[in-house]
């Protein structure tokens, strides 16, 4: 079953979420429903930090989520991001109804990023030898650092033999890893792959590094609010289960939605601050892949991270893709409630795009009580909205000018 071109179409079965306002999907996106905000102190030691709030994921049973791992024997000693991956890659491939070990398993793939990979491992590790004097790091250290590390738990757990890696593009690892997925689809090369990302990166040592960088809020993350002062790190996991539309109709499985754009760029302007010309590309380029125009596009979930600039390009960027339509268009950040999960990212917001599909109903953008200047645009404020929801697009744009833009529709019939 292809499309134009004589390209494969490929749709999702399966979705997991590991987030810091439900650790499965269902209490997720119940969260997004009542605007729950998953913003608090931080959990770890403040010791001299200035910024003292996260949105950290709580009550996360990593052994009671892989208990029915039977393959990887060593996924449950794995850093706390792959952790987050295989729970969410668990609830996704069950979620999809596919057998595994996998029947076929050079014919799938498992692309799962991460931006930061095991740096809680790696505090750990430097703790051991340099405050604590050990002469020795965990024998799994290296095992737990590597940022390949949760694609190959989830790959060797569900016996994938075709292509295994991580992608890293810092907040759009997520969508990048997605996007691949499915190209890897529609060109023949596999019929499914276990797509998304993973992050754990609320350590002390990564919160002065980013408060040295002067773009975290010490109040709480406010997408296109007046009051926004900066974002909020978050972590988690977003996974999305991806099969050609032939291999998902052939044995019966429930499809959730289709991807049918992907559009990817590059600044290539500045390591921080981020432009219009790109994102407005990114966005141009996926709904052309999708051959739809701007007004097809009911919901857009932005990459809104609540910084000055970033929120302000971002409308910008949005303006000049939609044109009039813009002004009709239901936009929001769900960061508001979660946080910036950084890499993993993409993949908790394209969950919430497509159970905004499905059950045709926005999320909100919390906290928004006065628009910035110049976010002059429909977000979604404070409450969600029941509303008809054809197709949804998902930004990512990250540090670095690296864009990716995901576009998802309804099922094939």
């Amino acid at each position: 079953m292809t499309g134009s071109g004589g390209l494969r179409r490929v749709v999702v079965t399966g979705l997991g979420a590991v987030t810091p306002i439900g650790n499965t999907v269902p209490e997720f996106w119940a969260a997004l429903r009542r605007a729950q905000v998953g913003v608090g102190p931080l959990s770890i030691p403040l010791e001299d930090l200035k910024i003292q709030i996260a949105a950290e994921v709580k009550d996360f049973d990593a052994r009671g989520r892989l208990k029915d791992f039977k393959r990887d024997k060593v996924v449950p000693f794995a850093d706390r991001y792959a952790l987050f991956a295989a729970a969410a890659a668990g609830e996704a491939v069950t979620m999809s109804g596919l057998q595994t070990p996998f029947q076929d398993p050079y014919r799938a793939a498992c692309i799962i990023g991460s931006g930061g990979a095991g740096l809680v491992a790696v505090e750990d590790a430097y703790r051991d030898l340099f405050i604590k004097k050990r002469k020795a790091t965990n024998p799994l250290t290296l095992i737990r650092i590597i940022g390949s590390s949760a694609a190959a738990h989830v790959g060797i757990e569900f016996g994938v033999k075709g292509p295994v890696f991580a992608t890293c593009s810092a907040c759009s690892t997520a969508a990048h890893a997605i996007g691949i997925g499915r190209d890897f689809i529609r060109h023949g090369l596999v019929d499914v792959a276990i797509t998304g990302a993973a992050e754990a990166v609320i350590t002390y040592g990564t919160m002065r590094a980013w408060q040295a960088m002067h773009v975290l809020s010490p109040q709480g993350i406010f997408p296109f609010a007046k009051k926004r002062n900066g974002t909020v790190l978050g972590e988690g996991a977003g996974i999305l289960v991806l099969e050609s539309l032939a291999h998902a109709k052939a044995r019966g499985a429930t499809i959730l939605a289709e991807l049918v754009g992907f559009g990817m760029t590059a600044d290539s302007k500045d390591m921080v601050n981020p432009d219009t010309e790109g994102p407005t590309e990114a966005m141009r380029i996926a709904l052309d892949d999708a051959e739809l125009a701007p007004s097809d596009i009911d919901y857009l979930n932005a990459h809104g991270t609540a910084t000055a600039i970033n929120d302000i390009n971002e409308t910008e960027a949005i303006k000049k893709v939609f044109g009039a339509h813009a002004n009709k268009l239901a936009i929001s950040s769900t960061k508001s409630m979660h946080g910036h999960p950084l890499g993993a990212g993409g993949g908790i917001e394209a969950v919430a795009c497509i159970k905004a599909m499905r059950e045709n109903w926005v999320p909100p953008t919390a906290g928004l009580d006065e628009p910035g200047e110049g976010c002059d645009l429909d977000y979604v404020p404070n409450v969600g909205r029941e509303q008809r929801v054809t197709y949804t697009m998902s930004n990512s744009f990250a540090f670095g000018g690296l864009n990716a833009v995901l576009i998802f529709g309804p099922p094939p019939v």
